[in-house]
C-alpha cells in the first residue's frame, strides 16, 4: 500500500499498457491490475489525500471516506469480474477501455472537489463509448454517438454548474449544494442525465442493448451508479428526489413488460432499481442512504448476472429476442441457474442479496410514514418481478422449446458467472457482511417475520399476474412489439423544428448574397432534413437526439446574422 495513491491512476495508466501485451500475458495482466487497484484501497486509510494547488484553489483528487469506501470497493469488484468475463474475447479494445472506464468511474467517487470530478465525468463517457463501438456494427456506431453526445453533455452542464456554484459560493468542494442557486441546479440536471432520470432515460435504452456482450456489463456497473454516488454526496434529503425516485420505479415497467428484446428489458429494469436508490437519498436518513449504498452494491451484483447470462445467450445463440428464444436450459444448464440466482436476487427473494438492500429502503419510506411512495414501491417491486424475475428466465431458458441447440458459455463467462452468482447469495444470507461498511452504523434486521411474510405474499401476487397474461394470452406466443418511449415526443418535435430553424437561417444568408456560405454549408440543412426524417423511424430511438447539435448551430449562425 502506498500512502495518498489514488487506486483510479493504477487503473487509468495500466490499462494504457494492456494492448502491448500478447494475449495469453494480458489476461493475467488485465485480472492482476484491478485485483492490485482494489488492494491498494482496501488497506488504505480513511481521509483527505493528494492535494492539488491550482490557481488559489485547492483540489481534493483523492477523498476516501465511508460513502466513498462503498463505492469505490464494489466499483472494483466490477471491474474485476467484467475484465475476467470478457477473457474469452481477444479483442484488446474490450479491457483497455473497461478498465480505464472503471478507473475513471473509482477517480470521480473518490473526488473531494468539482473540478476533479469533472475531469473524471468525462473520461468515464470517453472511455465507455467504445464498449459500444467494439461490437463493430453500424447500429451500435450509431448508437455509441448519441451516447458520447448526451453523456458529453452531461459534463458540459457539469462544468457550466461548477463556474457559478464557485461565483455563487466561492467554493468548488464536492459536498453538500442547494438547489437554491443556479449552479446548484445545473450540476443536478448533470447528475440527473447520468441517473437516468425521467424522460432523460432514453440513452439507457438507446445504448446499452447495441453494446457487446461483455461491454454491456460493464456499462451496468458504473454510469448510473456514479450518479447515484454523486446524488448521495450532494443532494441527499432534497424532497424532489423521493418524487423523482417514485416515478422511476413505477415507469419502466410497463415498458419492460412489452419489450421483446430481453437486454433492452434488463435496460429498463434498470431504470426501475435507480429509481429505489434516488428515492433514498431523497429521504436522506441513516437507514435511507444505507438503503441506497447497500442496494447500489447489490444491483451492480446481480444487475451484471443478469447481463452476464443475456450476453452468454446472446453469443452463442445470435439473438436476445424472447420470441427467437426458449428451451435452452437444455443447452446451457449453468447459465440458466445463473440467470434464476439473478433473477431472485433483483426480486428481492429471501436469502438473496436484493431482499437485504431493497427492505432497508422500504422501511425508511415506511417511517417517514410516504404512504403514497410506499406504495408506488410496492407496485414497482412487484412489477420487477414479473419481468425480470419471472419473465427474463422463462422466455429465455424455457417456455416454448426454439430448438436451438448450443454450446455452454465459455469457461470465462462460467467463472464469472459462478463468482457473482457467489456474491448473490452470501450477501443474502450474511448481510452482516455488507452492513458493516455502510457508511452509518447500521441497526436494522431484515430477516424479520413480517419483512420475510410480507415480501413473499408481494411475489406470489405477482406471479399469480405473470400466470394470468400468459392464460389470457396477453403474452403471444412471439412477442412481438415496437415500443415508443417519451423519446417520440420531442423526436417528433424536432423533425418539425429542425427543418423550418435550418430554412430560416439559410434564408438570411442568402439575403444577405453569402453565395460560398451558402454552397458550403447547404449540405448541412440536407442533412438536419435527413437526420429530422430518420427521428420518425420507430426502430432507431434517440436518432433525433443529434439533430440537437444542429439545432443549437442554426440558433447560433441566425444570431450571428442577426440585422
Amino acid at each position: 500500500m502506498i500512502e495518498g495513491l489514488n487506486p483510479a491512476l493504477i487503473l487509468i495508466f495500466g490499462a494504457l499498457l494492456v494492448p502491448l501485451f500478447p494475449h495469453p500475458w494480458r489476461t493475467a495482466y488485465v485480472v492482476f491490475l484491478p485485483l492490485l487497484s482494489m488492494l491498494q484501497l482496501v488497506l488504505h486509510p480513511l481521509g483527505t489525500f493528494a492535494e492539488v494547488p491550482l490557481y488559489g484553489m485547492v483540489l481534493e483528487t483523492f477523498r476516501v471516506d465511508n460513502l466513498s469506501f462503498i463505492f469505490g470497493l464494489i466499483f472494483h469488484i466490477a471491474a474485476v469480474l467484467g475484465v475476467i468475463y470478457a477473457i474469452h474475447d481477444d479483442d484488446p479494445v474490450h479491457p483497455t477501455a473497461g478498465l480505464m472506464y472503471a478507473g475513471a468511474a473509482v477517480g470521480a467517487a473518490f473526488a473531494g472537489d468539482l473540478v476533479t470530478l469533472f475531469i473524471y465525468w468525462e473520461l468515464t463517457a470517453i472511455s465507455s463509448v467504445f464498449l459500444i463501438w467494439a461490437r463493430r456494427t453500424e447500429s451500435a456506431f450509431k448508437a455509441g454517438m448519441r451516447y458520447l453526445i448526451i453523456q458529453i453533455g452531461s459534463g458540459v452542464i457539469l462544468l457550466a454548474g461548477l463556474v457559478l456554484h464557485f461565483s455563487e459560493t466561492g467554493s468548488i468542494t464536492f459536498g453538500e449544494m442547494s438547489l437554491d442557486t443556479i449552479g446548484g441546479k445545473l450540476i443536478f440536471l448533470a447528475f440527473g442525465i447520468k441517473c437516468a432520470f425521467p424522460f432523460l432515460h432514453n440513452w439507457l435504452q438507446d445504448t446499452y442493448p447495441e453494446a457487446t456482450a461483455s461491454g454491456t456489463v460493464l456499462l451496468s456497473a458504473f454510469t448510473t451508479k456514479l450518479a447515484v454516488y454523486a446524488l448521495a454526496r450532494g443532494y441527499a434529503g432534497n424532497d424532489i428526489l423521493i418524487w423523482i425516485g417514485a416515478i422511476m420505479t413505477a415507469f419502466p415497467i410497463f415498458y419492460a413488460v412489452i419489450e421483446n428484446d430481453l437486454r433492452r428489458v434488463l435496460a429498463y429494469s434498470l431504470n426501475n432499481q435507480l429509481g429505489f436508490m434516488v428515492v433514498a437519498i431523497g429521504i436522506g436518513s441513516p437507514l435511507a442512504l444505507n438503503g441506497a449504498a447497500a442496494h447500489a452494491f447489490c444491483h451492480i451484483l446481480y444487475k451484471a448476472l443478469l447481463f452476464m447470462s443475456m450476453g452468454a445467450v446472446l453469443l452463442r445463440t445470435g439473438t436476445c429476442k424472447g420470441s427467437e428464444l426458449g428451451g435452452l436450459y437444455k443447452s446451457m444448464p449453468f447459465t440458466t441457474v445463473c440467470c434464476i440466482i439473478g433473477a431472485a436476487s433483483i426480486s428481492a427473494f429471501p436469502l438473496f442479496s436484493g431482499f437485504v438492500s431493497k427492505s432497508m429502503i422500504v422501511s425508511a419510506v415506511a417511517s417517514e410514514h410516504l404512504t403514497l411512495v410506499w406504495l408506488m414501491l410496492i407496485f414497482a417491486s412487484a412489477g420487477v418481478f414479473h419481468h425480470s424475475g419471472i419473465k427474463i428466465p422463462y422466455f429465455a431458458f424455457f417456455a416454448h422449446d426454439s430448438g436451438i441447440r448450443c454450446e455452454e458459455a465459455p469457461i470465462s463467462m462460467r467463472i464469472a458467472m459462478g463468482i457473482t452468482a457467489a456474491l448473490c447469495i452470501g450477501i443474502g444470507v450474511f448481510p452482516g457482511a455488507l452492513y458493516a461498511i455502510l457508511p452509518y452504523p447500521v441497526d436494522y434486521v431484515p430477516y424479520t417475520v413480517a419483512h420475510v411474510i410480507t415480501q413473499l405474499q408481494l411475489l406470489m401476487y405477482s406471479a399469480l399476474a405473470f400466470t394470468v397474461m400468459m392464460l389470457w394470452k396477453i403474452y403471444p406466443p412471439e412477442l412481438r412489439s415496437t415500443v415508443l418511449d417519451t423519446d417520440w415526443l420531442y423526436r417528433r418535435a424536432l423533425a418539425r423544428t429542425v427543418p423550418r430553424a435550418l430554412d430560416a437561417v439559410f434564408e438570411r444568408i442568402h439575403s444577405l448574397q453569402a453565395v460560398a456560405l451558402y454552397n458550403t454549408i447547404i449540405t448541412v440543412k440536407r442533412a438536419g432534413n435527413a437526420f429530422a426524417r430518420s427521428a420518425l423511424a420507430r426502430d432507431n430511438t434517440s436518432t433525433s437526439m443529434v439533430t440537437w447539435v444542429l439545432l443549437a448551430l442554426a440558433v447560433s449562425i441566425a444570431w450571428g446574422l442577426r440585422g
